[in-house]
């Protein structure tokens, strides 16, 4: 999976489990206030990459993530080794 397929993989994810038109889904908007995320909102978003990508995040990890483009950015950062 380059890039690009991983985007569209994650996009897809978060439309289907938070609800949110594909379209409000921008590289430079705010993840967490676009899917408005909760605490346990979080928890799901951590199942989910772990499900799909085989990286279990953690509360830190989030910590420097405030777009969609960093969150992008961390998964592939985690998962280009398994590739």
């Amino acid at each position: 999976m380059n890039k690009e397929e991983i985007i569209v993989k994650i996009n897809a994810i978060l439309v289907d489990e938070f609800e949110i038109e594909e379209s409000l889904i921008e590289p430079d908007k705010p993840l967490m206030e676009t899917l408005e995320l909760d605490s346990l909102d979080l928890v799901d978003l951590v199942v989910l990459i772990e499900n799909n990508f085989g990286y279990k995040m953690k509360a830190e990890d989030f910590a420097g993530m405030i777009t969609f483009r960093d969150f992008y950015e961390f998964i592939f950062s985690k998962i280009k080794d398994k590739l």
